[in-house]
């Protein structure tokens, strides 16, 4: 039997199991209300206090920031357990409250407009092209806002804003070459079924064409070995290995080549950053130069201890946690038990590509009993390295400064 015919049996199979899917959704604020179950995120100004819910479709426990649409956060902890994110566990970010709650697999098609020809795939189609596969970390361009000091608007993120998958699918340049490209395009923008409920812009984002075109980019239908999840933008999602996901559209049905540049809200206004670097500007500055996110930057989080635990006192302590390039690879990671004062390096897990997670670990001494501050700084195969400094913006996007992790030897 061909390796697709499973897949595809099981995509064809989801409508069936979205009913259950969006009754789950929209049970979601009762269910909340019985767990009693809260999760401690470290935010500027002190520890708060969020819900855990597992009611929703495909999921597993999650830290609750929104019910509708979705916003749902990664516990730490899940991050310590392996280098890619299991599904169910997997961050989910909507922009609009009317998302895709039942999706007919045998009528859906995906449409390619501005072309020399029209295309329009169904996803038994989509499945026998040609495929590519690799590991990507997904990442909020908020993630981490909750710790912006002063305090901005936005989803509260802590540091589960994010996820790393194997994804799967189809390389975008073999599907703009089916329609032609002509010599006039110079953009590529990619729409989704979530609609807005009022007349505002529908949620679009574009690439321009060469970076459309560059074989990496993917039209995914599979995410570490299985479809797409329902919350994560089945049955098709875009992949932009490298940059915030805000560009890694989910649900999508639409792409559409520009002669120009794309002028929709939220290219044209939404998620700016300071054209500064690191997107740093003085705390309360409104005015700057603007240009739109892109790239991720290097980060890296220590997974093995949560800030604030109480440890008992040992001759060492192990230590572990994820790091990523940004839009390249891991080079180094050192470790810190000292408040950074010193530092030494960490041994790297397997290197899974330059996009994906790299996991590291190693041993710090512990003197004696008392309070101890972990540090992790990543270094980046660019040779960008962690600031010990967090940046500021007012949108809160592209916090990667060294996370302190405060914890107690008892």
């Amino acid at each position: 039997m061909d390796r697709l015919d499973p897949l595809l049996a099981r995509t064809l199979a989801r409508r069936r199991l979205l009913a259950t899917g969006a009754l789950g959704l929209a049970a979601g604020g009762t269910a909340l209300a019985q767990s009693g179950k809260v999760a401690q995120l470290l935010m500027a100004g002190g520890p708060e206090q969020r819900p855990l819910t597992s009611v929703f479709p495909g999921k597993g426990e999650m830290i609750l920031q929104r019910n509708r649409p979705p916003l749902l956060e990664t516990p730490m902890s899940v991050f310590d357990q392996g280098v890619f994110t299991p599904n169910d566990r997997f961050f989910v970010r909507w922009h609009w409250s009317d998302i895709p709650l039942d999706v007919d697999a045998e009528a859906f098609r995906l449409t390619i407009t501005g072309g020399k020809q029209p295309v329009s795939l169904s996803l038994p189609e989509i499945l026998k092209l040609p495929r590519i596969s690799y590991a990507a970390v997904n990442q909020c361009s908020g993630n981490s806002r909750g710790l912006f000091d002063p305090r901005v608007p936005g989803a509260q993120w802590a540091h589960g804003a994010m996820g790393n998958a194997i994804w799967e699918g189809v390389a975008l340049k073999t599907l703009l070459d089916k329609a032609g490209i002509d010599p006039k395009a110079a953009a590529v923008r990619f729409g989704g079924l979530d609609k807005p409920l009022t007349q505002v812009d529908a949620f679009e984002k574009s690439l321009a064409l060469d970076h459309a075109m560059d074989g990496e980019v993917m039209v995914a239908f599979a995410m570490n070995g299985e479809q797409l999840p329902l919350l994560n933008g089945f049955p098709l999602r875009l992949i932009v290995p490298g940059w915030y996901s805000t560009y890694w559209v989910k649900s999508l049905n639409h792409i559409d080549l520009l002669a120009g540049k794309d002028t929709n809200y939220w290219m044209a206004k939404a998620y700016q950053i300071p054209d500064t670097p690191n997107a740093d500007v003085p705390p309360g500055t409104t005015e700057f130069p603007k240009t739109p996110i892109s790239a991720m930057n290097v980060r890296s989080w220590i997974t093995s201890t949560e800030p604030g635990a109480k440890v008992p006192i040992a001759a060492s302590l192990p230590v572990r946690g994820v790091a990523m390039g940004g839009d390249t690879g891991v080079k180094r990671v050192e470790v810190s038990a000292d408040g950074g004062k010193s530092w030494h390096d960490a041994k790297l897990g397997p290197d899974q590509g330059r996009y994906g997670f790299r996991r590291f670990e190693t041993q710090v001494a512990i003197a004696a009993r008392g309070p101890v501050r972990l540090m992790s700084r990543c270094t980046s195969s660019s040779g960008q390295v962690q600031p010990m400094k967090a940046n500021w913006n007012p949108g809160g996007y592209m916090r990667n400064c060294v996370e302190p992790c405060p914890i107690e030897i008892v």
